[in-house]
């Protein structure tokens, strides 16, 4: 009897599902398929930055990997008054801490010029004074790595809605010829949609004005169609930062009271000659005079002399 074509196709259709019925494991839950899914995705997702306890100090490290802030228990600083040579940027810099300490206008700010000359301990100086002076403000010091810069803006996001003010510091801050990273600064000091958070504001220190070697400037002029444009993009940057602040070789005398400073804070036993013969020697032979010179000095002749140095009392 022969079969009709109809009959012969439902057949083979009929053997193709059950077919198909084989090959798909019959156990398989889709709802566990999709939990796997969702498990995977999560672990390709970025973790939530770590919930920081800022009452746990007055100091912070950045780190990008992570987005972490690690407390810094004790911070590396010099006393306001051992500060010497620097009044006038001192006093600067002081009064628009306070400023925004107390949440009025206050100016980004770049200490640059002389190495050595405490452009660093001055920052750190300012925020344990303004700190004092202004407790509820919950003034924090957050230090940046030069080679973080890029990570700026998740920084930024991370401290925009915090009740506290900070402090965003970067210390020996410059920048090579091919690198890119000056943008994010730039974006963040003015400019963007969000701008700067009302509760930060960014200092940082360098040895040059400009933060680009005075090589790479004039490099850049001589290679250009229009030398006037070509560092423009760079060469703005610094114009950012509302306060500059010159730091400048010191005189002797200047180098002299540093010394003095450092020896009546440490009782370090030492005759008025020979403190300064000795002192004198020392800086020409490091072929400089500056706060660091004058630190180290003192460190050598607490050494020689047995006097332990610490600012416990």
């Amino acid at each position: 009897m022969a079969h009709s074509p109809s009959g012969s196709r439902k057949s083979a259709a009929g053997k193709a599902v059950s077919a198909g019925h084989e090959r798909a494991p019959p156990d398989i839950d889709d709802r566990d398929v999709l939990r796997r899914i969702a498990e995977a995705l999560e672990r390709l997702a970025p973790a939530p930055p770590p919930e920081v306890d800022f009452d746990a100090a007055d100091a912070f490290v950045w780190y990008p990997e992570g987005r972490r802030l690690a407390a810094v228990r004790r911070v590396n600083r010099v006393e306001m008054s051992l500060l010497k040579g620097i009044d006038r940027v001192r006093d600067l810099l002081v009064e628009n801490t306070e400023r925004f300490a107390r949440g009025l206008p206050a100016n980004n700010a770049l200490l640059w010029g002389a190495r050595g000359m405490g452009k660093s301990s001055l920052v750190k100086a300012a925020h344990a004074a303004i700190g004092a002076a202004h407790p509820k403000a919950g003034l924090k010091l957050i230090e940046i790595h030069r080679e973080d810069i890029e990570s700026l803006p998740e920084l930024m996001a991370l401290l925009r809605p915090v009740r506290r003010r900070f402090i965003v510091f970067c210390d020996d801050l410059s920048f090579d010829a091919e690198d890119t990273s000056y943008k994010s600064l730039k974006t963040m000091l003015e400019g963007g949609i969000e701008g700067r958070p009302e509760n930060v504001i960014f200092y940082a220190t360098s040895n040059r004005r400009h933060l680009m070697a005075r090589d790479m400037m004039e490099n850049e002029r001589a290679t250009a169609i229009n030398p006037g444009e070509a560092v423009e993009e760079k060469v703005s940057l610094s114009d950012r930062f509302g306060l500059w602040l010159g730091f400048h070789r010191c005189s002797q005398d200047e180098y002299l009271a540093m010394v003095q400073g450092y020896v009546e804070r440490y009782r370090i036993p030492l005759e008025a000659d020979q403190l300064r013969r000795e002192a004198l020697e020392w800086a020409t032979t490091r072929g400089a005079r500056s706060g660091r010179v004058a630190w180290q000095y003192v460190q050598d002749a607490a050494g020689r002399l047995g006097v332990r140095m610490s600012d416990d009392g």
